[in-house]
Parts: C-alpha cells; structure tokens; sequence
C-alpha cells in the first residue's frame, strides 16, 4: 500500500508539474501575446479590426485557454494526490479552490467563443458587443483569481508543513497567493484606485510568476522522486 501511495504521489508530481508548464507556455501566448495584441481597452473599434484582421489567431487565443482549463484540472487532481499525505483535509480545501476557479475561468473563456461566433458573420454594428463578451471575460477571469489566489496560499501553507519541499518555495507561493488576491480583490472591487493597482501588480509580478512555476518545476526535478 505504502508503495502504491508512492507511486501515486510520483505519478501527481509529474503530470502536475509538466502541466504548469504546459499552462505557463499556453497563458504567455494566449494572454502575454494574443490578447495583449488584439485588445485594446476603451477602443471596441480597434479592438474589432484587430480581431478581424486576425481571426485564426483570435481562435488559437481561445483555444489556448481551453489547453489552460485541461491543465488546470490535471493540476487539481495532481496537487490534491501530491499534498494528501502531508495534510488531507488543507489538500482536499486546495483541490477545491483550484476546481472553483476552472470553473469560473471556463464560464469566462465562453464569452471569448460568443465574441468569436460574432466576428465569423457581418461586423457592422457588433464593436460594442464584441467589446462588452472581451470584457466579461477579463472580469470574469479576474475574479476567478481571488479564489486562485487562495487555492495557493492553501497550497504554500501545505508546504510549510514538510520539510522536503524548500521553505523559500512555500513561501513564494504564499506570497503569490496573496499577490493574486490583493490585486485582484482590488480590480473587482475598488475599481476607483485602479491605476494604483496597476502599479502594485507590476511590482508584485516577480512572485506571482515564480511562485508556482517554481513549485511545478520543483515537482519535475524533485518532487517525482518523493519518498514520504
């Protein structure tokens, strides 16, 4: 049994640890190039002729998201198995929190195939439409994040608990989770200091990117090798 356990606990690791990466190369290009490229805030005019001009490239946009939500679930179930034995109960809350927010980021990502759908007929008319679906997505995703934010912090707290995983890393993720619900907490809900927000994301954008990427790399070279 206990080596079952361990094979189970190596298997989580990997495939966790290669979907991160997976999900990290896919939100770069769907979120850090696409969208950023494509979308232009306060601008539903330009925005529509980017998307228009581009729509294969809108479409791998969305399909990248759709690889994003297929990582994240494999991520869910292979941090819930990886952390069990350490703390059931703080693993099982993690693994909830991390399906919570897939399902919120796939309601959002429905609002990119809406937007999509509408750019494939005549496109007099639609700017403002597509704008608003481009829109609830970012809001909807945003807040998807507050509950991301916690999942990791959940997930650094579990860290804390085991000396085999670094306490530098737990602590990144900690950090991390904080980062993500703090900004976006304050997206959502005090839009009035957005551009402070801004700032702090930028500033706050070092441990956000490393936090759990750094812990997926971690279960790559170290954690699939786990011995409880």
């Amino acid at each position: 049994m206990k080596s079952t356990n361990q094979t189970m606990q190596q298997k989580a690791a990997t495939s966790s640890g290669v979907a991160l990466l997976v999900m990290t190369c896919a939100a770069f290009f769907a979120q850090g190039y696409v969208h950023s490229s494509l979308v232009i805030d306060g601008d539903a005019a330009t925005t529509l002729k980017n998307i228009h001009a581009s729509q294969s490239l809108f479409r791998l946009e969305v399909l990248g998201w759709l690889i994003i939500v297929i990582m994240d679930l494999v991520v869910s179930w292979g941090f819930y198995v990886f952390l069990k034995p350490i703390h059931p109960s703080y693993a099982l809350l993690a693994g909830w929190l991390r399906l919570l927010y897939t399902a919120i980021l796939a309601i959002a990502i429905s609002h990119l195939v809406i937007a999509n759908g509408m750019i494939q007929g005549p496109v007099s008319g639609v700017a403002q439409q597509v704008m608003g679906s481009i829109t609830a997505f970012e809001a909807i995703w945003s807040l998807g994040l507050i509950i991301f934010g916690l999942h990791l912090i959940t997930v650094g707290f579990i860290a804390m608990n085991t000396r085999k995983i670094p306490k530098a890393l737990s602590i990144l993720l900690v950090l991390a989770g904080f980062s993500y619900f703090i900004i976006h907490f304050m997206y959502g809900f005090i839009p009035q200091i957005e551009r402070f927000t801004g700032i702090l994301e930028l500033i706050l954008m070092a441990p956000m990117l490393i936090g759990e990427l750094g812990f997926g790399v971690w279960l790559l070279v170290k954690g699939r090798k786990w011995t409880p």
